[in-house]
């Protein structure tokens, strides 16, 4: 239900104006970045969960923020709700189907800022063996140099998507048909330009 996405990914291409441009590898390694999702269940509370295992990169000028891109490879399988049945449910064929769709994807394809740190991200997510656009509301939160010598760029994004459009139909009924994600980005400078 939560893939990507990246995309979380995707929101790493804020627009900052205090950056060189830059291809940036997200932060995986030191558990600075997540993917998390959440669904209402049965319309009575919200169910949150996440994605343990993903990797992804993007470029970014502030010079010239249209030309961001991002990709984003989700490993389906990790889904954590923090329920090992659920989880089991949730990885099987009536949800992900990850033995059949072992990985989720996001690639940019338009990068559109929108002033205050703000820009909406779209993009090719393919989910469950479909691929489809999707938009991000991203938010800069912030960029600088690490402690370690190393200069670093953060961005949180949100999507909505109905999961009857990746072909998963199970029926929770009306109030759980949309997924929504929330992606929290932290990306290390790999090259400056």
């Amino acid at each position: 239900m939560k893939h990507i996405l990246t995309l979380g990914l995707a929101l790493l291409l804020s627009l900052s104006g205090n950056l060189q441009a830059s291809e940036y590898k997200i932060d995986t390694a030191g558990a600075h970045a997540f993917i998390q999702f959440k669904i209402k269940h049965l319309g009575y509370s919200w169910l949150h969960g996440r994605f343990d295992s993903f990797e992804g990169r993007f470029n970014y000028d502030p010079k010239n923020p249209t030309a961001a891109s991002v990709k984003v490879t989700i490993d389906t399988a990790s889904l954590n709700s923090n329920h090992a049945e659920r989880d089991k449910h949730l990885r099987g064929k009536d949800f992900l189907n990850v033995d059949k769709y072992p990985k989720a994807t996001f690639v940019s394809t338009a990068f559109i800022p929108k002033g205050d740190g703000k820009a909406e991200l779209k993009g090719k997510l393919t989910l469950h063996g479909v691929t489809r656009e999707i938009s991000i509301d991203v938010q800069e939160i912030g960029a600088g140099k690490d402690p370690w010598g190393g200069y670093r760029q953060g961005f949180t994004g949100t999507t909505e998507f109905a999961l009857k459009d990746f072909g998963i139909d199970y029926d929770l009924g009306p109030a759980s048909r949309t997924v929504q994600l929330i992606l929290d980005i932290e990306g290390i400078a790999q090259t400056m330009m």
